[in-house]
């Protein structure tokens, strides 16, 4: 199989398109759009077990309900991997914090033995500031260093630190993925949920959150973190993992590792969509043949942003654009000496 495929775009280059209108007899406008979208698929049989073996012919998709043709299909696929690593070091993890960063360790040791030799894995801790710990890169010893030095403070901003991984992400080429690593729901970022989630999905990026349980009854949990978690994995294609420390850690990162050696690739020219005042198009990845089978699961992503109804209304269009600008919001890089320090900033939301 080839690294090379011909029809890889990436999220930068999908976003110059060009869409040609087609007269319809309907009231609903429909357009043909030449951008190519892309899924990562996962499926699992009724004991968890992934079914790896599947033909174009057994899945089949529709966008905005409209049936489409797969273009690009692969099993297994073998492209690249860009993984950003989001791991929550705020105060509630102090205690629990070297367990979780030598289950990191152990899955990116995995990650660069085995697969593609263009894998990559960048580092970013957040608390009450997102810090970017590494660029993408292959040398394992450069993420084990950063985790030595994380430590636990206060706050939790979760949703800056998915858009700031989701655009640092956005442009590279092959599979893109999210592993959030936390305790708990967002307690202090400047940007929504809403925007995390729509920078994740400009991005193409699967979101794997690795929930770690240190309380189990529902006294003690924040139900609406938990929530938020699972609502970014389900639409981006992910499953979220809820372990406890030790090796049931070490079992979720196995489990991720796994799904990311097994996804089919599928990919699609969409044709006679019918538009709606949103940009946001819902996908539906669904089992035909032998892959109908009701007790088999397919995790992908639920949607993408593309053509809306021209005209539409700012309320209807305001997901068009995700910028990520310079403002007083800090992200930052790990000191270095002045000369070479960096500042990266996330936007203030705007009500």
């Amino acid at each position: 199989m080839t690294m090379r495929h011909g029809l890889v775009l990436s999220s930068a280059a999908a976003c110059l398109v060009a869409c040609v209108a087609f007269p319809q007899e309907t009231s609903t406008p429909i357009r043909v759009d030449v951008r190519l979208v892309r899924i990562l698929a996962n499926v699992t049989d009724e004991n968890g077990a992934p079914v790896g073996s599947l033909e174009k012919s057994d899945f089949e998709l529709r966008d905005n309900g409209a049936p489409q043709q797969i273009a690009v299909f692969e099993r297994q696929t073998e492209q690249p991997l860009s993984i950003a690593i989001l791991i929550d070091d705020s105060g509630s993890t102090a205690k629990d914090l070297k367990y979780e960063t030598d289950s990191v360790t152990r899955f990116v040791r995995a990650v660069m033995r085995s697969g593609n030799p263009e894998d990559t894995v960048a580092l970013y801790s957040f608390n009450w500031e997102v810090v970017k710990q590494t660029a993408f890169t292959r040398d394992p010893a450069v993420i084990e260093r950063r985790l030595r030095q994380l430590q636990g403070e206060a706050g939790t901003s979760l949703y800056d630190a998915v858009m700031l991984a989701s655009r640092d992400i956005q442009d590279r080429s092959g599979r893109k993925v999210l592993i959030v690593v936390t305790d708990g729901g967002d307690t202090t970022s400047k940007s929504s949920f809403q925007r995390a989630a729509e920078s994740a999905q400009l991005a193409d990026a699967v979101i794997y959150p690795v929930l770690v349980m240190p309380v189990t009854n529902d006294a003690g949990r924040n139900i609406g973190g938990e929530n938020a978690l699972t609502i970014l994995a389900q639409r981006t294609g992910g499953q979220v993992f809820r372990p406890s420390l030790g090796p049931e850690m070490d079992k979720a990162f196995d489990g991720i590792l796994r799904d990311l050696r097994t996804q089919y690739l599928l990919a699609f020219y969409p044709k006679d969509v019918p538009l709606t005042a949103d940009r946001f198009h819902t996908l539906n990845t669904t089992g035909v043949g032998r892959a109908g089978n009701p007790m088999w699961k397919i995790a992908a992503r639920g949607g993408y942003y593309g053509e809306a109804l021209s005209g539409a209304s700012a309320a209807g269009n305001q997901s068009q654009s995700v910028d990520v600008t310079p403002s007083d919001e800090t992200v930052r890089t790990p000191k270095k000496p002045a000369k070479q320090t960096q500042k990266q900033q996330i936007p203030r939301q705007q009500n």
